[in-house]
């Protein structure tokens, strides 16, 4: 595997607990993040910690954050501050025969850096329509575009994924061997998001089909 292929783990990102389960690979952690739809801002302004779900969008080696101006956490993000994204995706619930053994199956991304302010007009287009499309596939051709005021009431902050990682829990419980003779049921939950039908706002023109990515929508391996 070349170095263009794998994100170098540094003394923040290398995975220490159970480490045969981290992963470095770019492409694992692309599709992670392509796949989640809200991540967790953790950050300390003034010693106070915080973490703050939000809405994200990639593109490339770059994870974007927006919001308002005059979010806290976006004021606070811009002033060069430290933080840790991350993401996680729930795959299943692991029951064990012990109470011990008990787990989750999951992937997770977490990013360590210091995000900084998109100024760059084009740059700053492209990550909107990365938080759009990441919602929706191609959704952003189907809709008007930002206008010149929403533009400037939008605050877009870029995160590199120059320290990240993976980390990914597969297969069924391990339990202790002289556990599997007990009368215990034991095995994996799979869980994934589902979408339901698709409700029209009531004021859409009867004419207008509901698009195909929303009628077919899935988060599943999402590209």
């Amino acid at each position: 595997m070349s170095s263009l292929d794998r994100i170098n783990p540094t003394q923040r990102s290398q995975i220490k607990r159970v480490s045969q389960r981290g992963n470095y690979e770019r492409q694992v952690i692309y599709e992670i993040l392509d796949e989640g739809l809200v991540c967790h801002l953790g950050f300390a302004v003034d010693g106070q910690p915080f973490v703050i779900p939000t809405a994200y969008g990639r593109v490339e080696d770059q994870v974007y954050i927006h919001g308002s101006p005059a979010s806290r956490m976006l004021r606070s993000l811009q002033t060069g501050i430290e933080v840790c994204l991350t993401v996680t995706l729930l795959d299943g619930l692991v029951l064990a025969r012990s109470a011990f053994h008990h787990s989750m199956n999951y992937r997770s991304v977490v990013i360590f850096g210091t995000a900084t302010i998109v100024q760059d007009a084009e740059q700053k287009l492209a990550a909107l329509q990365a938080f759009t499309d990441h919602v929706v596939p191609r959704r952003w051709a189907q809709v008007r575009q930002p206008s010149r005021q929403e533009l400037q009431g939008t605050l877009v902050l870029s995160l590199p994924l120059a320290e990240a990682s993976a980390k990914v829990r597969t297969g069924p419980p391990l339990d202790d061997e002289a556990d599997y003779a007990l009368p215990v049921w034991a095995g994996v939950v799979p869980l994934q998001l589902v979408a339901g039908k698709a409700i029209a706002d009531s004021r859409v023109q009867s004419t207008i089909n509901i698009p195909a990515e929303v009628q077919n929508y899935t988060r599943l391996h999402i590209k």
